[in-house]
């Protein structure tokens, strides 16, 4: 069973939790390790990595809407 067919058979508060708790810390630690390599100050990368983490989950908001419209 793939991850999202797991994570769609979950009601859909428990999907956003997931999501953010597992993508939220990956996008600020990598953030805060690959901003550098962007001439970016760590905390910054890790603000970016936040925002990028986030992107996901409102993408993921936005695929539940479509589908259940």
């Amino acid at each position: 069973m793939s991850v999202v067919r797991w994570l769609d058979s979950k009601p859909f508060a428990q999907q956003i939790i997931l999501l953010s708790a597992v993508l939220d810390p990956v996008g600020i630690a990598g953030g805060y390790l690959l901003g550098p390599r962007f001439d970016l100050e760590p905390i910054m990368g890790a603000v970016a990595g936040a925002v990028a983490a986030s992107t996901v989950v409102s993408l993921w908001i936005l695929r539940y809407q479509q589908r259940h419209a």
